[in-house]
């Protein structure tokens, strides 16, 4: 595997639901094209010059000396450290990043700093000790659809869906926190599917984030896009609620100006409009 070597590592992040956060490889093998929004930044600023170049990750060797100097500098300031925003640390096909995060993690953990990660590819079984691991970490999958077909062409390298929510669940019956990504959605257009069947799989885990697809103009095509995305949060909302799951709606994905689709309404309303929906895209 190629390496490089960085000078700082542990960086407090600018996302919604984040705090501190590590990326520890340059680049993400599963190469998902819905599109990325890491490889469109490395790309814009000349971090990297093909996609071909993004799927051929870098692991940063010297990860673990930068943490022993950042950490006491960093600890008091730290609530979490997330693993990862511009990479993935479980990744398919590449057992050296696997090893590295384990690392990473056990380092984070052993100085009273919590983890939480967030993986397309499989959670590893030494995740499960937890003496070595802290039982408040927080393990994360991005589960947007079920359709392997969809999954062969948006995040082609990633594991299987079902592999993916499997280990999950591994995780969840070992008494760790667990939680889901349904993030970036996809509009009707793109796969039409049932958001209430990808649910019931995660029905296990402790938190669900949802949010829309952004970047595609796919999903401007839609022409109910904003009404679709209101309806999937009103859905994914009474779900959390009757089940007990915390929730985190990403930004953007609430459109004032669009109307919901309510649990109330009678089931040939709400099937007129996804028929409407689908019809209109141009």
């Amino acid at each position: 595997m190629n390496k490089t070597i960085r000078k700082t590592l542990l960086y407090k992040t600018g996302v919604e639901y984040g705090d501190y956060t590590i990326n520890h490889v340059e680049g993400c093998a599963h190469g998902c094209k819905f599109p990325c929004y890491a490889f469109m930044l490395a790309k814009r600023f000349g971090r990297i010059k093909s996609y071909e170049e993004w799927i051929k990750p870098k692991l940063v060797s010297n990860s673990l000396e930068i943490l022993d100097k950042e950490i006491p500098k960093l600890k008091d300031k730290i609530n979490f450290v997330h693993l990862s925003f511009t990479t993935d640390p479980f990744m398919m096909g590449y057992p050296e990043v696997t090893n590295l995060s384990l690392e990473i993690i056990k380092k984070l953990n052993s100085n009273g700093i919590k983890v939480t990660t967030l993986t397309k590819g499989i959670y590893p079984d030494e995740l499960l000790d937890k003496n070595n691991y802290s039982e408040y970490n927080e393990y994360g999958i991005t589960l947007v659809s079920l359709d392997e077909n969809f999954k062969k062409a948006y995040e082609p390298y990633s594991s299987d869906y079902k592999d993916r929510i499997e280990s999950l669940k591994k995780l969840h019956n070992a008494g760790l926190k667990t939680w889901v990504s349904i993030e970036p959605y996809p509009t009707p257009n793109i796969i039409n599917q049932d958001l209430k069947e990808i649910l019931n799989e995660v029905a296990f885990v402790d938190k669900i984030v949802f949010g829309k697809l952004n970047y595609n103009k796919e999903v401007s095509e839609y022409l109910w896009y904003k009404e679709f995305y209101n309806y999937c949060t009103d859905v994914v909302i009474k779900f959390c609620e009757q089940h007990n799951i915390e929730y985190h709606i990403k930004e953007g994905t609430i459109t004032e100006d669009a109307p919901y689709i309510l649990e109330g309404c009678k089931k040939d309303t709400q099937d007129l409009f996804f028929k409407r929906a689908k019809t209109a895209v141009k």
